[in-house]
């Protein structure tokens, strides 16, 4: 039988990556995002492979996530996947000198709407005894690094939030897995330095970073397993990576 994932975060990058690969081995998508322009094009051009709703909203608006999370479309209704990536970094900073606005920004979009993406689609899964959670960590979550305070804590807290939901839903037939990504080329670094282009683009030069698709590769191994294996906790850097300070640029 065919499944259905829904993907958050599905504009760019790991997201739009992940949506490509799943549409192209025939599982269902509803594609979330912000920028609807751009979902309407994804689903242009993945429509020709598989079936595609978009869903059209922010995940740090609770009210719109029930609203629309609990009453998908029909021949979607039936969430098999679940792929929490929405996030963002906001700013570099050292704490005394961090944005209120960018902290909001990291906790309400990496913590807070994960939890409530998660609230909306858990219970069908549960009805259903059986369903695939897929949360889109960091190695950001697994060490903190100089100016990057409140982003690692809000991926350390995806960390402990993925082990959580494990524990609570064991039983259920809901597998419960983390993938956690080191450097990625995307528009992460764009958004993380305020559209400065030509920091960004530094971020990812003399080395060869990972693509959004070389994780894409990941998250669709986790989730093609066989019923009895759950990968719970994947992390996977670049060969030239090794921590989120150790970079070789040689």
């Amino acid at each position: 039988m065919k499944k259905t994932a829904l993907i958050t975060g599905a504009t760019s990058g790991i997201g739009r990556a992940t949506a490509t690969l799943f549409a192209k081995n025939n599982i269902n998508l509803v594609l979330c995002g912000r920028r609807q322009e751009r979902l309407k094009a994804i689903a242009a051009e993945l429509s020709k492979h598989t079936e595609v709703q978009t869903l059209t909203f922010d995940v740090r608006d609770k009210d719109s996530v029930k609203a629309l999370l609990t009453n998908l479309p029909k021949g979607f209704d039936t969430i098999d996947i679940l792929i929490n990536n929405a996030g963002n970094a906001h700013g570099l900073d050292a704490i005394q000198n961090g944005s209120i606005d960018d902290w909001d920004a990291m906790l309400d979009i990496n913590v807070k709407g994960l939890l409530y993406v998660s609230k909306a689609i858990i219970p069908q899964m549960i009805a259903n005894s059986s369903g695939h959670i897929i949360n889109i960590g960091s190695t950001a979550g697994k060490e903190v690094y100089p100016n990057g305070n409140v982003y690692c804590a809000s991926k350390h807290a995806v960390d402990a939030i993925n082990q959580g939901m494990r524990l609570d839903l064991n039983g259920t037939g809901i597998k419960v897995g983390s993938i956690n990504p080191g450097l990625v080329e995307t528009e992460f670094s764009k958004v993380r330095f305020k559209q400065d282009t030509d920091r960004a683009q530094k971020v990812y030069q003399n080395f060869t970073p990972l693509k959004p698709e070389d994780v894409a590769d990941v998250i669709y191994f986790a989730i093609s397993r066989p019923p009895h294996v759950n990968i719970a906790d994947l992390t996977v850097m670049c060969l030239d990576q090794a921590s989120s300070t150790i970079v070789n640029k040689s």
